[in-house]
């Protein structure tokens, strides 16, 4: 458990690391007025984490899932994680579900950010 722990914790600095870098660059690159950066991030942690599911399944290397999985590309972008569960949905023939988890998750998502963002202006006014 601790080992699993420690390879998370290491796989998500690099991943956050990574994630702030690659942000800066393509913001440098594509300018401010889109985020680019976070739309880059989202794209290619979501084909990492296709790649990685793939080779770590088979070359048996699922022992490494808690660094570059769950770690490293879950402290580079939470969207390869919830791109990963949508297809899992799909894939097990769960249509409506992962069409559900999809809507929930932007609908709850951007409720919560406008309810954190209220319930702080109130508090702080």
């Amino acid at each position: 458990m601790l080992s699993n722990l420690l390879q998370v914790a290491l796989g998500g600095a690099i991943g956050a690391s990574a994630r702030y870098l690659t942000n800066v660059s393509v913001t440098r690159w594509m300018g401010h007025g889109y985020p680019w950066g976070t739309m880059v991030v989202n794209i290619l942690g979501s084909f990492l984490m296709g790649v990685l599911v793939v080779v770590l399944a088979k070359k048996g290397g699922t022992s490494y899932a808690p660094l570059l999985m769950i770690g490293l590309l879950g402290g580079y972008t939470t969207f390869s994680a919830f791109s990963l569960d949508v297809l899992t949905l799909y894939e097990r023939g769960e249509f409506w579900q992962a069409g559900a988890y999809v809507a929930a998750t932007l609908v709850l998502g951007l409720g919560a950010i406008v309810a954190g963002i209220l319930v702080t202006r109130a508090v702080m006014a």
